[in-house]
Parts: structure tokens; C-alpha cells; sequence
């Protein structure tokens, strides 16, 4: 089997050393440039399956690379690593970037993105930015799981600023709902999508999940452990199986014990938290 080929960016050796140890595989080959320009000749000399792009030494920063590789190989997977900046995030959503890693990176994340990259096929239009003003950002995310993994790494880059422990709760939380919008609301069909949107307050972070589907009763939720009776904790695991669904079924009680307030509107097709900074 051909082995799979990545190519890192990035003006800094250590971030070249650190990277080829946790990106090493046997059935992957590693590329290093430190000069954007030099990646791009590379590029055209032959393809990549996955760049991992920082700023290269003659000021070609990820974004103006990014851009570029867009241009010479349009179906290579762009990660962008930078600082933890929203304006950062927002291009490379835009750009069409397949994801973003503030440094100092996390390497097990990092790791999981590289390879979910080199799995996918169909994803240069999954996720669209449709307002980009700080406090009111607002995606368009295509109804698939891989999508949903890669826009709560947007949603942690985007809130780079919140503490650490309230910035994974609100990941973890937005994660659970999105996935349950993309699986139940919008049956995994890739036609589909789910708007999503970030208001930031001064002392509190709304988030707003809007799905396609017809929307459900929180009376009524026998695959969800929510609804699990008294004295049989994992009632809703049976469920799911009958039901050929994913394991989980924890997401909405899960998140009850994250974020500070959680609200569904009539319908049941869409869904707000409210996290206090």
C-alpha cells in the first residue's frame, strides 16, 4: 500500500521534531520544509495527502499558504498552527482549512486531527463561516460526525481565551449537541446542515444549535439516558442497540452538568446553553 505523505511547515525546528514524533507511522512518509516557498515547489512537484503549515521563514504565514496550496493541490488537507487568534480561526474556516492548532500544540489532538484528515474524502464545503463578527459567529456545518469533530476544534480555537476548564466543558458540550443535531435532526444526510452560532458576551458565552429535523418531545427520549428510569441507569444502552444507533445516549444529561443554563424551543429542532465566564 502506498504509504500516505505529510508535509510540516514551520519555521521552528523543534516544532518540526516534535511533530514527526507524533505523527510518525509506518505507512506515512514526512516531508519537512521551513520556508513557505519551498513547500510550495514540493507541492508541485509532487502531491500530499496532509500539510501541517506554520509560519515558514520568508513570512509566508499559514493563511497566505494556505491559500496557495488551494490553488496548486485543492484536494490536499491543510491543518494550520499558529496563535491562538479568532481572526486566525475565522480565515482558515474560510480558506477552507481542514483545521487549526494554536501552539503550544496538543500533540494527542493534533495527532487524532491528522489522521481523521487522511481518512476523509468529500469535506472542502462541510463547515461555512456566515458572520464573522467576534462576538456573533455563525457556521453552517454539513450533517456529517466528521464534520462535527472538526468544528469543535474551530469552537476551542475560537474561545482560545476562556480558562482551560471552561473552555473544555464548552467543547464537550457543544460536541455532545451537535452531534445529536447531525445524527437525529439531520439523519447523517450530507445534504443537510445545521447552523450554529457563538455569541460572546462580557461575562458569558450563548451557544445556538439549529437542526433540519422535525424535532423531538425531552418527554419522550427512551435513547437518551435523561429518560432512564429510576433504578436502571443504562435502560437507554438496550434502546440504542434495538435501535442500531452509535453508543452514547449521555449528551443532554452530560451537558446539564456543563454549561450553566440549557434550553430547547417547542419544536425540539434546536437548542441553546449558556456557559458564565
Amino acid at each position: 500500500m502506498k504509504p500516505r505523505s505529510l508535509l510540516v511547515v514551520d519555521s521552528d525546528r523543534s516544532v518540526h521534531e516534535l511533530l514527526s514524533s507524533v505523527l510518525q507511522r509506518g505507512d506515512r512518509r514526512i516531508r519537512d520544509s521551513y520556508d513557505g516557498e519551498e513547500a510550495l515547489v514540493q507541492l508541485r512537484r509532487s502531491p500530499c495527502d496532509v500539510v501541517v503549515a506554520g509560519q515558514g521563514r520568508n513570512g509566508l504565514d499559514g493563511l497566505k499558504l494556505l491559500r496557495r496550496v488551494r490553488a496548486i493541490r485543492p484536494q490536499t488537507r491543510v491543518i494550520l498552527t499558529g496563535e491562538p487568534d479568532l481572526a486566525q480561526v475565522i480565515g482558515a474556516i474560510r480558506g477552507r482549512a481542514y483545521s487549526y492548532f494554536h501552539k503550544p500544540l496538543a500533540e494527542a489532538a493534533l495527532a487524532d486531527m491528522v489522521q481523521q484528515a487522511l481518512e476523509a474524502t468529500s469535506w472542502q464545503d462541510d463547515i461555512r463561516v456566515l458572520s464573522a463578527r467576534p462576538e456573533w459567529i455563525t457556521l453552517e456545518i454539513r450533517c456529517k460526525m466528521n464534520a462535527a469533530e472538526r468544528a469543535t476544534q474551530f469552537l476551542r480555537e475560537a474561545e482560545a481565551d476562556v480558562a482551560a476548564h471552561a473552555r473544555e466543558d464548552i467543547a464537550a458540550a457543544f460536541r455532545e449537541l451537535l452531534m445529536n443535531a447531525i445524527e437525529h435532526g439531520g439523519k447523517q444526510d450530507p445534504k443537510k446542515h445545521v447552523r450554529v452560532s457563538l455569541v460572546r458576551g462580557a461575562r458569558m458565552l450563548i451557544v445556538h444549535i439549529h437542526d433540519p429535523g422535525k424535532g423531538f418531545s425531552l418527554d419522550f427520549l427512551p435513547h437518551a439516558a435523561i429518560s432512564n428510569p429510576d433504578g436502571s441507569p443504562i435502560k437507554h444502552v438496550e434502546v440504542r442497540v434495538e435501535m442500531g444507533q452509535r453508543p452514547g445516549g449521555f449528551g443532554i444529561l452530560m451537558t446539564r452538568n456543563l454549561v450553566d443554563e440549557l434550553l430547547y424551543n417547542e419544536r425540539g429542532n434546536a437548542v441553546l446553553f449558556v456557559k458564565y465566564l
